[in-house]
């Protein structure tokens, strides 16, 4: 299992706008192959700066089955205009649970 790190920065007057784009998207992630759950953040201090975890079965899984689904393209299509930049992603993988 590794977890997708989406960092994302957009307006922070259309925040409101983007978390509901956002959540109109989980179908698509809830639909993927080896998709098992998804989560969004935004930063206290800063408005405009989001982190957006999806936990996936491989790295493939996210980069070439997800990434080559038209749920991706719906994905994008909902949250893509929302960006101001290009997110940064990351695969992270757990190590501990510690408490």
């Amino acid at each position: 299992m590794v977890t997708e790190i989406a960092y994302l920065k957009i307006d922070p007057a259309r925040a409101a706008d983007f978390e509901a784009a956002v959540a109109q998207a989980v179908p698509c992630f809830q639909s993927a192959e080896g998709c098992h759950g998804m989560r969004l953040e935004r930063v206290e201090e800063d408005g405009a700066l989001y982190r957006l975890s999806v936990d996936w079965q491989s790295v493939d899984h996210h980069m070439v089955t997800f990434r080559e689904s038209d749920a991706f393209q719906q994905w994008r299509a909902l949250a893509g205009p929302f960006f101001v930049e290009a997110p940064r992603v990351e695969h992270w993988n757990r190590v501990g649970d510690f408490f």
